[in-house]
């Protein structure tokens, strides 16, 4: 068998790609490590729902309201108008999307990733069987590396792929209180996302609690060395009340922190997802980005089989820059100015009071895009931040 395309990794990003590939009419193989739940928020825009055509009971969360939560414990609400963030459990919805892969068409293996072969018989991606454990080797034209955001892949194949930049994210799976009452300080909402900026909790990303449905998300991230994410956890845990809570699982992952320069590597393999280094900065989002990684993928591939042009592999970057570049650049210059200290996160929540801060950002969210209909909003937005970090503006501005 000689397979248009191999998609190695079957998180959201290679699920997606592989069932694109198959739905043009591409033999596909999709091989996938099993067993692996990645740590994640679970939340998703109304535009993934829509665009990917998820249905309802993937969804195991409707979120109305993002709390950000300053150093000092101070609290914004920003409701979310007209629309809601969707929370998934990626246990449940990881494997939904490689159901509907192989519904599509493609085929499913189960394995560990072990080397790209190049030989008279042709190009192979050799890999370790999870049930018999002997060595295999699936033979194609072109192959797409899904495989996260140390991707084996990307390290062997594509120049710099072994220099991606991440921080390590940990959460904890809990059980949900059955009723308020049962958190410590009753605060626990579950149509609510908490986000906290804690230099205590995370000297350089943020924790969060994150509902999802029967079971939350509690966790952090960090990109610095010594970190005890464990600790940072339990803390986190104890002072939003949840400390006794069921622990239902917990996990660990890297999370790059921003696209590779190259995606593929001019011969026959294509990135895509965290393997690319498509994670938005400053929040962390990467269900959305990963699927279009995978698609923008997909295209590439696909044209690729049919022109057999080296440049044509290309492609899947230039797609998704053209469309999130900019979105990226300023959430980028947002982490880079207000996570350096617990000051600036004050400060950065302080700004979240604002109303037009909260429209356009939850508009941008849900949109994927930065708003341009509102000139004097952002042109507000931007004399308030430079006050913010000038200090123009006490830190107690509410």
């Amino acid at each position: 068998m000689i397979y248009d395309a191999v998609v190695i990794g079957g998180g959201p990003s290679g699920a997606t790609a592989a069932m694109d590939l198959a739905l043009a009419g591409r033999r596909v193989a999709l091989l996938d490590r099993d067993g692996r739940i990645k740590p994640c928020g679970g939340a998703v825009p109304p535009r993934l729902i829509s665009e990917f055509m998820i249905p309802q009971n993937q969804i195991v969360a409707r979120v109305n309201t993002a709390r950000m939560i300053s150093p000092t414990g101070r609290k914004v609400d920003i409701p979310i108008e007209n629309g809601f963030v969707g929370m998934v459990d990626r246990e449940q919805f990881d494997e939904f999307l490689r159901d509907r892969a192989t519904g599509a068409g493609a085929e499913r293996f189960t394995g560990t990733f072990q080397r790209i072969e190049r030989d008279e018989d042709g190009r192979h991606v050799v890999y370790r069987d999870k049930t018999t454990g002997e060595t295999r080797r699936l033979t194609a034209r072109v192959f797409i590396g899904a495989d996260g955001a140390r991707s084996n892949v990307a390290k062997a194949e594509v120049p710099g792929g072994d220099k991606i930049p991440y921080v390590i994210a940990y959460h904890e799976i809990l059980k949900v209180p059955e009723t308020p009452a049962d958190c410590a300080n009753g605060a626990y909402d579950p149509t609510r996302c908490d986000v906290i900026y804690d230099g205590k909790i995370s000297p350089d990303f943020y924790g969060w609690v994150f509902p999802h449905g029967k079971s939350l998300s509690v966790g952090m991230g960090t990109g610095i060395d010594g970190i005890d994410l464990k600790q940072a956890t339990a803390d986190l845990r104890a002072s939003a009340g949840l400390t006794e809570c069921e622990t239902i699982r917990r996990e660990g992952a890297p999370i790059p922190l921003h696209p590779m320069d190259r995606w593929d590597n001019g011969r026959d393999v294509i990135l895509a997802g965290d393997a690319a280094g498509v994670v938005a900065p400053s929040s962390g989002e990467g269900i959305y980005y990963a699927m279009i990684g995978g698609r923008v993928a997909a295209t590439a591939a696909h044209k690729f089989l049919r022109t057999r042009m080296i440049g044509d592999l290309g492609l899947a970057r230039k797609l998704f820059m053209k469309d999130h570049k900019t979105v990226f650049k300023v959430l980028r210059s947002m982490q880079d100015a207000y996570y350096k200290s617990d000051e600036r996160r004050e400060r950065f929540v302080s700004l979240c009071h604002d109303v037009d801060v909260q429209r356009l950002t939850f508009e941008a969210y849900m949109n994927k895009k930065l708003v341009a209909a509102r000139p004097m909003a952002h042109l507000k937005i931007g004399l308030k931040n430079l006050a913010h970090l000038t200090r123009l503006v006490p830190e107690t501005y509410a």
